[in-house]
């Protein structure tokens, strides 16, 4: 009996994670594929009239058994993986990707939606039952339905090897992040770094059974060594081993990849009648076009480029008159940036840190999550979990009903990939009166504990988990009857409003005195130290903003374009930077082959969505500011109209319905003090 094919005898239903061992993962997505694909002969040997109920509901709530063997696998591939799990990822991926293409090049399925689809006008259906006949007539053709046999071959072909390479991609980011390490031995090399990164880096050598001090390319090792290391050289190492990742010229080189990703996307597209991959994704975006999307881009990077040359020519004079540095390199940007912001608002995230003692940030998030959406969180310790570091909780409303368990994975470790995700194990729906609640979890890297200190966070690591933690309310809050409309299945330049808004309440004093409490007194955070943080706030941010257009722009150069002649990544890179480009260009650097967020994450023609969110979220917490930031209505409203609703209507109808009125961007210019 295999443990993933059975009903779950679980509390909650949840995963029973000790019990499922590698070996049972492969037979049951093959029984998985099988149960579903009979789930759609059903709906196609229906004799009787394609109705929404028989055809479109039914498909809705079909693959149940595989979704959960996916979510399992999937994301414990991203948390918790290993060589042998990386082998199966590479088995099922393309099984996966076949039955994919098997439901939406069903040409008689697809006839039974078309059918449907035809008379919705008069088929009184409600908004949500509205947006799933849409969404479903769109995912069929969107992707083939109405392609001729030979080209519904050809893109079989095209998903299956897709799939296969963004895996090999992650694969090799992950191997070339675990392969580097900075061995250091002599103690006057460590001049400059905070107390707890060198503890932290000694627990590392120690495990290892080495001598002196052990730094890797995990975040919480690489950023603070690259804000605080005195050394400069060393500096440069980590830097340059950073930014080389596969792109080495080695077994784990990424550039034949990122090629080949990039132009199938592109054959795809025009395949199914789109001039580029960008076309394609956007048509189902609040930017609808690669027009809009540059427009939007290029609008603001007007804005905020000003700003960044004034902000760079400050940092080079201060580095110049401070070390008599000559030119300013990439190594060297977090350093000066870190020891200007401390000359001119006297502080420093070692100051900071104290008073950002993890498990009190975390609980922090909790009561923000309570006092604006009368939500309790306890931790529970009768739920299985896949690594011990995990945390597990069962979240209530006020009248005790469960809304969803949630899951905290916070440190760094070996089969875990780099940066900070939300995720769910189950996702919310409503089916024959019960609404199934979700079970989500939020992923990070943060500083781990070391023999004398808890996990203290830096400020940054502080918005972090506020910003996962407002992905995972989406998920948790979800309310929705089908569940491939539920949580964050919502468009992509969307999904980021509710994890942004989040961090602004991480600059509130109110906020603040709910959890910045020193972890060795008590105290909380003076007020000077959250007068600094708000004031810091928009420090460097026309270089911030900058940056983040940067990476926007490469996104929508590879998929917005025919990237057919691109044979040189850094030469194409180059050109694409020219317009951004402050610091001088390091030869053995790229950044394509380690972009996750395009290349292996869900982010291709969509890295502009942040930009773009942040314009809904400085308008969205305008209106809390507006009427006090724990307001219960303005919170009600925002999860009514926003949280709850996930992808049942069009995110601007949504946004209207909580705000009033379409956001503004000067909300966004204001906050960064670009205007």
């Amino acid at each position: 009996m295999n443990i993933l094919l059975q009903k779950f005898d679980t509390k909650l239903d949840t995963a029973p994670f000790s019990k499922i061992k590698n070996e049972n993962y492969l037979p049951a997505f093959q029984e998985g594929i099988k149960l579903a694909k009979a789930e759609i002969d059903a709906i196609v040997n229906n004799t009787k009239n394609p109705t929404f109920e028989n055809t479109i509901e039914t498909l809705a709530f079909s693959g149940d058994t595989l979704d959960r063997i996916s979510n399992i696998f999937f994301n414990l591939n991203s948390a918790e993986t290993s060589e042998e799990m990386q082998k199966i990822a590479q088995e099922v991926s393309p099984l996966l990707s076949e039955f994919g293409n098997d439901i939406t090049l069903n040409a008689d399925l697809f006839a039974k939606v078309k059918t449907v689809y035809d008379q919705r006008d008069t088929l009184n259906l409600n908004t949500e039952q509205t947006t799933l006949l849409d969404k479903q007539y769109k995912s069929f053709s969107r992707n083939g339905a109405n392609l001729a046999e030979d080209k519904k071959n050809q893109l079989r072909e095209i998903d299956k090897e897709l799939s296969k390479l963004s895996l090999q991609f992650g694969e090799n980011v992950l191997a070339e992040t675990n392969a580097f390490e900075l061995h250091l031995t002599d103690e006057k090399d460590l001049a400059g770094l905070p107390e707890g990164t060198i503890e932290a880096a000694r627990s590392l050598a120690k495990a290892q059974e080495k001598e002196g001090w052990i730094f890797t390319l995990d975040h919480p090792s690489y950023i603070p060594f690259l804000t605080y290391a005195d050394n400069r050289e060393l500096r440069k190492k980590m830097a340059i081993a950073f930014g080389a990742r596969c792109f080495q010229n080695d077994k784990l080189d990424n550039q034949e990849i990122v090629l080949k990703i990039a132009k199938l996307r592109f054959d795809r597209a025009n395949l199914l009648g789109y001039k580029t991959h960008a076309h394609f994704v956007l048509e189902e975006r609040m930017a609808q076009n690669p027009e809009k999307v540059l427009s939007f881009s290029n609008d603001l990077l007007a804005k905020a480029k000003p700003a960044a040359l004034k902000e760079f020519e400050q940092l080079s004079a201060f580095a110049k008159k401070l070390d008599g540095i000559e030119k300013l390199e990439k190594w060297d940007g977090a350093y000066y940036s870190e020891k200007l912001k401390q000359q001119l608002f006297n502080l420093d995230d070692e100051k900071l840190k104290p008073y950002f003692q993890l498990e009190k940030v975390l609980n922090g998030a909790f009561s923000i999550a309570g006092k604006l959406y009368g939500l309790t969180f306890t931790e529970v310790f009768d739920i299985d979990k896949y690594h011990e570091e995990v945390m597990t909780y069962e979240v209530k409303d006020e009248n005790n009903d469960l809304v969803a368990v949630f899951y905290a994975d916070f440190f760094p470790r070996k089969g875990k990939r780099n940066g900070a995700w939300m995720t769910s194990f189950k996702s919310q729906y409503i089916k024959n009166g019960v609404n199934e609640r979700p079970h989500i979890s939020n992923v990070c890297n943060f500083t781990k504990p070391t023999e004398t200190k808890p996990s203290l966070l830096t400020f940054n690591e502080v918005t972090t988990l506020f910003h996962e933690f407002g992905h995972g309310l989406h998920g948790m809050l979800a309310n929705t009857t089908y569940p491939s409309l539920s949580g964050t299945s919502v468009y992509w330049d969307f999904v980021e409003l509710p994890s942004q808004i989040m961090e602004n309440w991480c600059y509130e004093p109110e906020a603040l005195a709910l959890f910045a409490n020193h972890y060795e007194t008590g105290e909380v955070i003076p007020q000077e130290y959250v007068e600094k943080i708000k004031e810091s706030a928009s420090f460097q941010e026309g270089l911030a903003t900058m940056r983040q257009l940067s990476f926007g722009l490469l996104d929508m150069a590879w998929h917005g374009q025919d990237p057919t002649n691109i044979t040189d990544i850094k030469a194409f890179e180059t050109e694409q930077f020219a317009s951004t480009q402050l610091y001088p260009d390091v030869k053995e650097n790229a950044m394509s082959t380690a972009f996750s967020h395009i290349f292996q994450g869900g982010y291709s023609s969509g890295y502009y969505s942040y930009k773009w969110a942040e314009v809904l979220d400085a308008d969205a917490f305008a209106y809390f500011q507006e009427k006090g930031i724990f307001n219960k209505e303005v919170a009600t409203k925002f999860k009514d109209n926003v949280l709850s609703k996930g992808g049942t209507e069009l995110p601007m109808e949504l946004y209207k319905r909580f705000r009033g009125q379409e956001p503004k961007p000067d909300a966004l210019l204001k906050r960064a003090g670009l205007i």
